[in-house]
């Protein structure tokens, strides 16, 4: 069966961090893993109660795979000119349910809407080089009812579409908990609708 990249997005899974200086400014970077808004403002909060000598703490999220949302923040720099940037370099790389946060210590000269720009923005670029981007997989799961007679067939479907069995439960029918990619799900339902006794409710 041919790959389709519809149902991956890429997302990272360890935090990663760098620090960059322009003309005595430091720029203290941070990506992380974030599902939420609520996990993201958390994150925020302990970095600035970390850096709480710091003048900005700006910052970008992008979250939800299948339907992205996304906000920046200036945080008393120029308008578009920290959040933004930090914004773009989370898409240019292509990454969800990731949040950014780039704390600014200014060091006394001021570096203007263009050097602001590039700092904010190669700081977030650097802190991504830190850590690894991977690609996951979008999922459908649910639970796939069936009776003895057909379980040999399903569970070589299951193994023909790298189907993950969560839970199974064989008492006086044979019940899967699975999760899958989600471009497999046309075919295994169009594989286990003739199959007698045999449904599969969709969760996810």
């Amino acid at each position: 069966m041919s790959e389709s990249i519809e149902d991956t997005y890429k997302t990272i899974h360890q935090p990663g961090e760098a620090l960059f200086k322009d003309r005595g400014s430091k720029f203290f970077a941070y990506v992380f893993p974030v599902r939420t808004e609520d996990d993201f403002k958390e994150r925020l909060a302990e970095l600035k109660k970390e850096h709480y000598q710091a003048r900005h703490h700006c910052y970008a999220w992008r979250i939800n795979p299948d339907e992205i949302a996304f906000r920046a923040n200036d945080d008393g720099e120029p308008s578009h000119s920290a959040g933004t940037p930090i914004l773009y370099a989370l898409q240019s790389a292509e990454v969800v349910n990731v949040g950014a946060i780039v704390v600014r210590y200014f060091g006394g000269t001021k570096l203007g809407v263009g050097g602001l720009i590039n700092a904010y923005r190669t700081a977030t670029e650097e802190a991504l080089q830190s850590t690894k981007i991977e690609v996951n997989q979008l999922e459908h799961g649910g639970v796939l009812t069936t009776d003895y007679n057909h379980m040999s067939q399903v569970l070589h479907l299951f193994d023909k579409l790298d189907v993950t069995i969560e839970k199974q439960v064989l008492e006086y029918d044979c019940r899967y908990t699975i999760s899958f990619r989600r471009s497999h799900l046309d075919h295994l339902e169009s594989t286990i609708e003739p199959m007698e006794n045999t449904i599969f409710e969709r969760k996810f």
